[in-house]
């Protein structure tokens, strides 16, 4: 398998064939995931540092399982509580812990392009766990991973994306992989939550569900955030639930063996019908969750390889 990336910063940079490299080793660690033992020693002598800016429990705690999972020694900062809030710059954080000699560092930030600032001035790998509007690819490629094993195939569906494209990074992601891989993709939402310029992405744009979602393989839901529920957005949760949740009578529109997808946490009753989100028939999003799991080992196992790789060709040229 090759993948040639020191960091794993977006999906814009990655080529299809990064894509199912990625996918591939994915499927061997979902796998090891359902075993009674489910160590490797892959990362062993390796450490991961977690460093999240946001709140993210879901992806932080996925991170971590998949590093201890991997053999790694993982250290988690709080880093809402640390010396960040006390006027420390980025480059300040990430010159002391490059001082530390970290291995692989995870970071989610709530500024487009701080990973990439900060994968300039560190040493080790730098995986985006979410920056900004800018990309969220871990959960990019969790999702295709989850379409696939669904799907039997990740080119040529009809995905639907539905909600608050404009300020999601979970749908900039999923716009360039599922492009990348030959897909056709409607983005369905209001005016006020769509990004100016969408359909330079080769994309459809949609302001009506049902227009939307018919005759589609997959339905991926995005959460609201409270602030635009607050920011006058939408009108209210209620008209939004109404025109762009999801229930039973819109899914009714898209192919009978649709998928329902959600990058979680739901909002229950303002996304998506509580029912259709638990219905094991239609509804992925708890195998979203593992696939992430087996995703991040991926990733970072390929990671590791190009750093012990490089650090191999450095020791060979020195002597």
């Amino acid at each position: 398998m090759t993948f040639a990336h020191r960091h794993l910063l977006g999906i814009e940079h990655l080529s299809p064939d990064d894509i199912v490299t990625v996918l591939d080793l994915a499927e061997r660690y979902v796998t090891l995931n359902r075993q009674p033992a489910k160590h490797s020693d892959v990362l062993a002598g390796l450490t991961q540092i977690n460093m999240f800016f946001e709140n993210s429990t879901r992806t932080q705690a996925s991170f971590e399982l998949a590093g201890m999972r991997l053999g790694a020694d993982v250290m988690s900062m709080a880093m809402q509580a640390s010396s960040v809030k006390k006027g420390e710059t980025l480059i300040d954080t990430a010159l002391t812990l490059n001082a530390m000699r970290p291995d692989l560092l995870v970071v989610r930030h709530p500024q487009s392009g701080a990973v990439d600032l900060l994968a300039q001035k560190v040493n080790c790998a730098v995986l985006n766990a979410g920056d900004g509007r800018h990309e969220h690819p871990t959960q990019a490629l969790l999702d295709a991973l989850t379409i696939r094993r669904a799907k039997g195939r990740l080119h040529r569906l009809s995905v639907a994306i539905c909600g608050d494209i404009a300020h999601s990074r979970v749908a900039r992601s999923n716009i360039l992989l599922l492009g990348k891989m030959e897909n056709r993709i409607r983005l369905i939402g209001p005016p006020t939550l769509m990004p100016a310029g969408i359909g330079e992405f080769g994309v459809e744009v949609f302001e009506n569900m049902a227009e939307g979602l018919a005759g589609v393989d997959v339905v991926m839901m995005l959460r609201l955030q409270k602030e635009r529920m607050d920011g006058g957005f939408i009108p209210s949760e209620r008209e939004y639930y109404h025109r762009y949740g999801l229930d039973a009578e819109k899914l009714a529109l898209a192919k009978p063996d649709a998928i329902v997808m959600h990058p979680g946490p739901m909002n229950r009753g303002v996304e998506i019908d509580g029912t259709l989100a638990d219905d094991i028939n239609r509804s992925v999003i708890k195998d979203q969750v593992e696939m992430g799991v087996a995703v991040r080992m991926a990733a970072m196992e390929l990671l590791a390889r190009n750093l012990r790789a490089g650090a191999r060709a450095e020791a060979e040229a020195g002597q």
